[in-house]
């Protein structure tokens, strides 16, 4: 039977758009990663993708809604945040002014992760953050 196991997880989670779902995502994540060591840079990252979503896509509009896709293998945890567009910007690491109280939010992902995939269109995107980690599976 051992051949049809995967050492590989997958969970998902869609919600509704709403700024009081970010909590819950995050919650969520913590929960599912709860004895891995970047459990805290993965629900940072995925508040700052929902968070992004809800407020520059049709996700945060009413009836819209954004997906969490959370992987984890031997030595990668993936998190996945798809937003339901509508917009004509495709996400991207804004360069701020020191004054400006937004625009931070990937560089603060990219800083964290491995690496990030930004994949998409007008009709949504899909924005990726791989994080090594160094725990045992169980």
């Amino acid at each position: 039977m051992d051949e049809y196991t995967s050492s590989q997880r997958f969970w998902g989670l869609v919600c509704p758009g709403s700024p009081d779902e970010v909590g819950r995502i995050r919650r969520w994540v913590r929960d599912v990663l709860h004895d891995y060591p970047c459990q805290d840079d993965a629900a940072l990252i995925v508040t700052e993708l929902g968070a992004n979503a809800i407020v520059h896509t049709a996700s945060g509009h009413a009836g819209g809604t954004l997906s969490v896709q959370l992987s984890v293998s031997d030595q990668r945890v993936t998190i996945s945040v798809t937003d339901s567009g509508h917009t004509t910007r495709t996400p991207h690491i804004d360069q701020p002014a020191d004054e400006d109280t937004h625009g931070r939010g990937l560089q603060l992902v990219t800083a964290l992760a491995t690496t990030v995939e930004i994949l998409g269109n007008p009709d949504g995107h899909v924005v990726t953050a791989h994080l090594n980690h160094t725990k045992d599976p169980a």
